[in-house]
């Protein structure tokens, strides 16, 4: 398909769907407002408590009079757009793309970390990240006990853009057990105090965001300064960290492509924080992990240089649009607004759809093909959005034989209520057939496909005994889980992505550090992650006899080998769990940096 930005297929369709949503919003946004005065986070209710403020029920009081009033009085304006709005939805494309075109030549060190195959080398490296922000309408979003849906999207893509635009810092550990932890968000990076918003993903002065002032409501809503996002820059820096009490080690770092001298002449002196670096289970720092092994970290910033970015439960419009343009400038092809509306399929009144499927994917690769698919087997609360499945095909570059290089990125959200695995299983069954006929269809034999990847919030884990179905699921035989041991076995170091909604706001998990520092100790981050869930009317021993507590792992990033070229082989360079939206959203967004080898025997022939 010729992917163009409008959803509609011409401009009079688009005018007219917009006078129409101009008369169904203002009623829309009143109803908004009337749930939402009624419901408070419990970040407001701690913030009325502590400033002793009485006048709390005077402002609901008289809110909802005003509210339901202005709703009443624009409701026969909302009909009238509603019988305009409805049947144009047949007319409809399920998703918008934005193109950012590139606003001056990209300079020659820009982006040649993934040229790799294009300069004759063998091997390019991917990077993938996924997040649920539940950016419902804030009246919706304060059931989930958050609030403020238009300022957390503000905060969000900028927080985004903070850490994914920054160096890809590699450090190296030679004795992880003396020397603790380390990682490139606190220690290595220079400037001020860590646990400024300000300071995060900082590696040069220059390079550092001017102080603003901002009021103590965006503190408190997790907002972050407003900056200009600084240009992407793709260069990467490898630190190697003796960890003895000699100022030099006999031992050399190992090769990594696009090293930068640079990086090792940071000052070990004067950390006032413990470092924090990547792990792997069980093994040496410095290339020596065995083919299960997954070197992992958990960070309070996002990944450096990811190139293909996966939201879910963006349901909001105009959130969208918010995200769309601060993420622009970094992530030049954009897919939003995805799903269908009103009765589905068109015609029929088995099932009306009043929110799109929440998906939103952001690519720093052109997208050449993209096809979205909704799940005809909702039930309940969920069947009123078009959950579903996103399939793009991405152009990634040529090789020397003028070859496309091209890519597969899936996201997805599958079926939410707990106990209804049987949903969730004919959902994945549909993933995997409608994943299939997409490569099938617009696969082409001057193609080299570098990787197949399926992403998003499958809304259930690998530990609880409620979801037994799914774990068992024919889908993880194709797909490969860095985070999975085995049906209902997680690896010893995996962390649920699930936060209790309640302790949102505990000082322990407010903002990315404290979330990190909870994350990393097991008895601390058994009171923020959510516990497997149990068989109805069966008790559950959680966790077994000698192992550790993973709690409730939902969001995942899985990748394939057997759809990509036959002289490809991929190999995980790291997985993050990122805590840089603390107080933004209830989940924890989940990264994966990907390494893609090409036979040194066929690079130049494929």
């Amino acid at each position: 398909m010729s992917l163009r930005e409008s959803p509609f297929p011409n401009s009079f369709v688009e005018g007219l769907h917009a006078v129409s949503w101009g008369l169904i919003l203002p009623c829309f946004w009143f109803l908004d407002r009337l749930i939402a005065i009624c419901m408070s986070t419990s970040l407001e209710r701690t913030q009325r408590h502590e400033q002793e403020c009485y006048l709390h029920p005077l402002k609901v009081f008289f809110g909802f009079i005003l509210f339901l009033a202005l709703f009443l009085f624009t409701a026969p304006l909302a009909f009238l757009g509603f019988l305009f709005w409805a049947p144009l939805q047949a007319a409809r494309r399920p998703f918008s793309y934005h193109h950012e075109p590139l606003s001056r030549p990209a300079p020659a060190e820009e982006g040649e970390r993934n040229l790799g195959f294009e300069a004759g080398a063998n091997k390019a490296t991917f990077g993938f990240a996924t997040a649920n922000l539940c950016l419902l309408p804030d009246g919706i979003a304060r059931f989930n006990n958050l609030g403020h849906t238009q300022r957390r999207a503000t905060a969000i893509g900028r927080s985004i853009v903070q850490g994914v635009n920054r160096p890809h810092i590699r450090i190296f550990v030679d004795s992880p057990s003396s020397c603790g932890t380390l990682s490139p968000s606190s220690s290595l990076l220079p400037g001020p105090s860590t646990t400024s918003p300000a300071s995060y993903g900082a590696t040069d002065p220059a390079c550092q965001p001017p102080p603003q002032a901002h009021s103590d409501e965006d503190q408190a809503d997790g907002a972050v300064p407003t900056t200009t996002p600084p240009k992407p820059s793709d260069s990467n820096y490898v630190v190697y960290v003796p960890c003895d009490d000699t100022e030099e080690s006999s031992h050399s770092p190992a090769p990594v492509i696009n090293t930068n001298h640079n990086s090792n002449q940071q000052d070990r002196k004067g950390h006032r924080n413990p470092p924090r670096a990547l792990r792997t289970q069980g093994v040496a720092q410095r290339g020596q992990a065995g083919p299960d092994d997954v070197p992992w970290e958990v960070s309070s910033l996002f990944p450096a240089n990811v190139d293909i970015l996966c939201l879910e439960e963006v349901f909001d419009k105009r959130a969208a649009v918010k995200l769309t343009n601060t993420l622009g400038p970094l992530f030049n092809h954009i897919l939003y607004d995805v799903g269908v509306y009103a009765c589905q399929p068109p015609g029929s009144c088995s099932s009306f759809k009043f929110f799109n499927s929440g998906l939103f994917l952001a690519s720093r690769y052109p997208v050449l093909e993209a096809q979205y698919h909704c799940f005809p087997n909702a039930r309940g609360e969920d069947a009123l959005a078009a959950k579903g499945l996103l399939s793009a095909k991405v152009l990634v570059g040529q090789n020397q034989k003028e070859k496309k290089l091209v890519g597969y990125f899936n996201c997805t959200h599958l079926h939410a209520p707990e106990g209804e695995g049987e949903i969730r299983c004919e959902q994945l069954n549909m993933l995997t057939k409608w994943i299939q006929e997409f490569q099938v269809t617009n696969s082409k034999p001057d193609e080299v496909v570098v990787f197949d990847v399926l992403s998003g919030d499958f809304n259930f884990d690998n530990c609880s005994p409620d979801d037994s179905l799914e774990q068992k699921h024919s889908l993880f035989e194709e797909y490969r889980d860095p985070c999975r041991a085995g049906p209902g076995q997680e690896k010893p170091w995996v962390i649920g992505t699930l936060l209790e909604q309640p302790t949102l706001y505990h000082e322990d998990v407010r903002t990315p550090e404290n979330l990190q520092r909870t994350l990393e100790r097991e008895e601390l981050r058994k009171q923020y992650i959510s516990s497997p869930v149990a068989l109805e009317g069966c008790p559950m021993v959680y966790p077994e006899l000698g192992q550790p507590w993973v709690g409730r792992r939902i969001d995942y990033i899985l990748y394939r080998e057997s759809s990509i070229s036959k002289h490809c082989r991929t190999e995980i360079e790291e997985f993050t769990f990122v805590t840089q939206l603390a107080g933004l959203t209830d989940h924890i967004p989940v990264g994966l940096r990907l390494n893609v080898f090409l036979d040194s025997d066929t690079a130049q022939s494929e």
